[in-house]
């Protein structure tokens, strides 16, 4: 799993590259690596609307519809089972009506 790092570190390396630092030497002092870096710089882009992209408020909404659809599947898929197995156990025995002629 990654390394969850502080939004305030993450603005600060995003400040550091802003004021033209190199990426490489960012990355070496501050312990994390170049490409952590450029990927939090494309992310910030993207929430800025200067790069085209799914915002990080986006994908978070997007993880959250997903997961209540999975929930839900999973809701619907029991209730069809049990449905199922009530519906088993009321039905006649024999099969069908038995027919009454006078």
């Amino acid at each position: 799993m990654p390394r969850r790092y502080p939004v305030e570190f993450r603005r600060k390396v995003l400040d550091l590259t802003e004021a033209g630092r190199p990426v490489a030497e960012i990355a070496v002092q501050l312990g994390v690596t170049a490409q952590t870096v450029y990927n939090w710089r494309n992310q910030d882009q993207i929430d800025r609307c200067v790069r085209a992209g799914v915002s990080t408020s986006e994908s978070a909404e997007l993880s959250a519809a997903r997961k209540r659809i999975r929930e839900l599947e999973t809701e619907l898929e029991i209730a069809r089972r049990a449905n199922g197995l009530l519906k088993a156990q009321t039905d006649p025995k024999g099969g069908g009506r038995s027919s009454r002629r006078s």
